[in-house]
């Protein structure tokens, strides 16, 4: 006897729809609605601790503030390989092409698109990344 599930067999293909992510981020302003909110909405035989307000209010302000300073590490790791990258500009590199083959050529051009440097080899756009080794400069 064959159930309608034991007949079922393959592979599925295609494209799930994609649901964006909910906001994981909480601003001040929101968080002193939600503060001002819970202070207006308490039960007013157990009013809300002066203590404990104070509290998350030091602990959203250092949220916010490793936040920023992750912000701002981040964009100097971008500054800091773009350093890297323009330091190779007339110098021949090796690299790891996307399809596995080593290739070398002179790099022309350094630009940062997003996080990540690309370097002019050729008429080939090579992520930093993928440099494999660099020699010195050609002449």
């Amino acid at each position: 006897m064959t159930s309608p599930i034991s007949g079922l067999s393959g592979t599925a293909t295609g494209t799930a729809a994609k649901t964006p992510a909910p906001a994981k981020t909480l601003d001040q302003n929101a968080f002193l609605q939600l503060l001002v909110a819970q202070m207006r909405y308490q039960d007013p035989s157990k009013p809300m601790d002066a203590d404990a307000m104070m509290s998350e209010e030091a602990t959203f302000t250092q949220v916010q503030q490793l936040n920023q300073l992750v912000s701002e590490q981040q964009n100097m790791l971008a500054a800091q390989k773009l350093q890297s990258a323009s330091s190779m500009v007339g110098r021949t590199i090796a690299y790891q092409s996307p399809d596995g083959i080593t290739a070398t050529g002179v790099v022309t051009s350094a630009t940062l698109t997003g996080s990540e440097p690309t370097l002019k080899v050729g008429n080939k756009d090579v992520p930093l990344s993928s440099v494999t080794e660099v020699r010195s400069a050609a002449g």
